[in-house]
């Protein structure tokens, strides 16, 4: 996320205070104003890097980079069978055709293949997909996955239900 310190509605220190904590994203904040208090308090919140204007887009882009290049932890792919997940594009191939997923469908794929064989239940789905602030039921997670699975076809029972929990990805079958 690149953001800046004065915005129209919201300062980006009042923003970085009100994002989920326990979804890390990467920041930069890109502002006029360089002041060293300035620059402190967007480390203190969390960010990554702190340019001022006016900047080269060059180095923007270099430092977007290096940023991504040293916060990256996750396999840019995953491969079983036919099926393929590019985690870096947010594309899904099956027998070489893309499967369009919405974004909490492969949110929940990406989750359930970083954490294979692992049962977990739908509260900390809920909380790792859809925020701790989520305020709804939390058959919002069978739903998606009723949804995830119909768009994995043949590779539906990789999602698997485990009774009195929650599900469990497994590929080695």
């Amino acid at each position: 996320m690149i953001l800046d310190v004065m915005m129209p509605d919201m300062d980006g220190f009042t923003l970085l205070e009100e994002l989920d904590n326990s979804k890390k994203v990467p920041t930069i904040i890109l502002s006029a104003r360089g002041e060293e208090i300035d620059k402190l308090t967007g480390f203190d919140k969390g960010i990554d890097d702190y340019l001022c204007k006016p900047f080269s887009p060059k180095e923007l882009v270099a430092r977007v980079k290096a940023i991504l290049n040293r916060v990256s932890t996750k396999k840019e792919n995953y491969r079983y069978k036919d099926l393929f997940v590019n985690f870096l594009e947010h594309t899904v191939m099956i027998k070489d055709e893309e499967v369009y997923l919405t974004p909490k469908e492969f949110e929940l794929l990406e989750y359930f293949i970083q954490n294979r064989k692992i049962a977990i239940n739908r509260e900390k789905l809920l909380k790792y997909i859809w925020g701790y602030d989520f305020f709804g039921d939390d058959r919002t997670v069978d739903t998606h996955i009723k949804m995830l699975r119909n768009h994995l076809g043949e590779y539906r029972d990789l999602v698997e239900t485990v009774r009195g929990i929650g599900y469990r990805f497994n590929d080695e079958k």
